[in-house]
């Protein structure tokens, strides 16, 4: 991917300062910031060819990197983690030196990097990878076995990084442009990976499988499935014509597949009218049946959710709506959107991710059960917010912020709607974020600009409040005879948000500050009504 914007070079700290001031160490620095030997070229093509030992728990193949020279320099960064090894790195047919560093590897080039000028190098690698504890949330490769007793393998990797068990740029603010995927696996299994598959070759006791990515796909989400799988699909036709929807699942689950997918072809429809067009009609896209809960791997979203409605039949809502669709579809389905379509540069800014989409969920009740099915969901979700710490995390280090990032995200992104009081203006906001950062990789300072801009609403305070403190605003208010007096506590400085309540069922907006302001009605028996669709505490003086 052409890198439009580049975040500032994050210089790297001494181990010992590292050690002394800051709970990061020199590993998160290499792993998390862009480093000189990652700016100076960016990602074209991959071509990830490897072999899988299910017996063994072993891989082992090469990676083929292209890249344009953006500035001349002779040392490039390339990444892959213990115990994983680099047999050797070519350039031209030429054996090159490098130097380790933990997970980053230093190469130097012999020929002259000269700007402009597209190269290739080819990384040979092997190892026993790291093995999945918790997948997906501590990743690697899982190596299971289904109910026959045949392999059942897969990987999963965002956080931890694609370079757990492939050596590749692992950076999100770069990503490749297209992408080879060739995986060797024993014979009588399958591998599902991303994009189209283009060519199936079987050998003596394996079978290679050929898949291609044209679009451009994030590291993370790569990914290997290998299992019985058996196929079926459909073509939905959407918004730029007839996508292909592929699903692969475990021979046995076939008829439970047939029923459950049913939703996503739901996922797609309500999706492209609140979000835009799929964003990888190029690549189709699948359901693949995982021995983990699942994840959002582009054009190859991995499902392990039972064939059942909720998370794992639980209704995170607690208010009946959950249940009412498929968690893994829905929400891993809306990742095509804010995750592979519209992707963080860095994970400190994940709720781009993560809040979008668990808002997505609310979305697709919306479209499919209406605005108050969709409203009281997202409401529910709000017991799920902790306020441990803010949902930004810290940039550079490969620090994500608070799990809140769902929740918290959803609900931020919900109170958006009811301030901007016109849901065709909001749908188009949403619709325009796809377009304008479209197969881009973004900060969260790119989407509150844009949403500001759209709205024609200065939200930097809004979005200081809620992503960058812990703070929730309560609206501390007190109904004394035929006057209502109100005000804020808890904000950061120019936070502004005006509140819509009802008064004996007649909307009003109040507009709080920290000063005390007072309301007068026409009768001291009033009833009040605070709109619950704004994300704010409320206390009775």
């Amino acid at each position: 991917m052409k890198i439009l914007k580049v975040l500032p070079l994050i210089l790297l700290c001494t181990t010992a300062t590292l050690a002394q001031h800051s709970p990061f160490t020199e590993q998160d620095t290499l792993r998390g910031s862009i480093t000189p030997e990652r700016a100076w070229w960016d990602l074209g093509f991959y071509h990830l060819d490897i072999k899988v030992d299910p017996d063994n728990k072993e891989i082992s193949g090469s990676n083929i990197i292209r890249y344009e020279v953006l500035t001349e320099a002779q040392v490039l960064q390339v990444d892959l983690q213990p115990p994983m090894k680099i047999d050797k790195i070519t350039q031209d047919g030429k054996t090159l030196a490098f130097e380790s560093n933990g997970n980053a590897h230093f190469v130097t080039l012999q020929k002259p990097q000269l700007k402009g000028a597209v190269n290739e190098v080819k990384i040979e690698y092997h190892g026993k990878p790291k093995e999945a504890v918790r997948a997906p949330w501590d990743g690697g490769f899982s190596w299971k076995k289904d109910a026959n007793g045949n392999h059942f393998v897969a990987t999963s990797c965002q956080g931890l990084g694609a370079s757990v068990w492939w050596p590749n740029k692992d950076h999100m603010y770069d990503e490749v442009d297209s992408m080879a995927i060739s995986v060797e696996v024993p014979k009588g299994l399958m591998n599902v990976s991303n994009g189209r598959l283009k060519k199936v070759e079987e050998h003596t006791n394996t079978t290679t499988y050929h898949w291609y990515v044209n679009s451009p796909i994030n590291n993370y989400g790569v990914n290997v499935n290998i299992g019985d799988y058996v196929h079926f699909g459909e073509k939905y036709e959407g918004e730029k014509g007839m996508l292909d929807m592929d699903y692969y699942v475990l021979r046995y689950n076939l008829e439970k597949a047939k029923e459950q997918f049913k939703q996503a072809p739901m996922m797609i429809k309500a999706f492209e009218h609140w979000f835009g067009p799929y964003p990888f009609y190029e690549d189709s896209f699948k359901l693949v049946e995982v021995p983990y809960l699942g994840m959002e791997h582009q054009s190859s979203v991995t499902y392990g959710n039972k064939y059942g409605n909720g998370y794992l039949g639980n209704d995170l809502s607690r208010t009946g709506w959950g249940l009412k669709f498929d968690f893994i579809i829905i929400h891993e389905g809306g990742h095509e959107w804010f995750a592979n379509n519209i992707t963080y540069k860095d994970i400190a800014d994940m709720w781009i991710h993560e809040g979008f989409t668990a808002y997505s969920e609310n979305l697709y009740l919306d479209y499919h059960f209406g605005e108050k099915a969709a409203a009281a969901y997202v409401i529910g979700t709000r017991d799920n917010i902790q306020n441990d710490v803010p949902i930004i995390g810290t940039y550079g280090v490969n620090s994500k912020g608070s799990g809140d990032m769902y929740y918290k995200g959803a609900n931020i992104l919900h109170t958006l709607r009811h301030l901007v009081e016109d849901d065709k203006k909001w749908r188009q906001i949403l619709r325009g974020l796809n377009k304008e950062f479209y197969h881009k990789t973004v900060t969260t300072e790119q989407v509150e600009n844009y949403i500001s801009k759209k709205t024609k609403k200065d939200l930097s305070a809004f979005f200081d409040q809620y992503l960058r403190t812990t703070k929730i605003p309560v609206l501390e208010y007190k109904q004394e005879g035929s006057q209502l007096k109100y005000r804020y506590t808890d904000i950061i400085e120019e936070f502004d948000m005006p509140v819509r309540i009802f008064i004996n069922h007649d909307e009003k907006w109040l507009f709080p500050t920290t000063e005390w302001k007072t309301e007068s009605m026409d009768k001291d028996d009033y009833k009040l009504k605070i709109d619950q669709n704004f994300y704010i505490k409320t206390k009775t003086l």
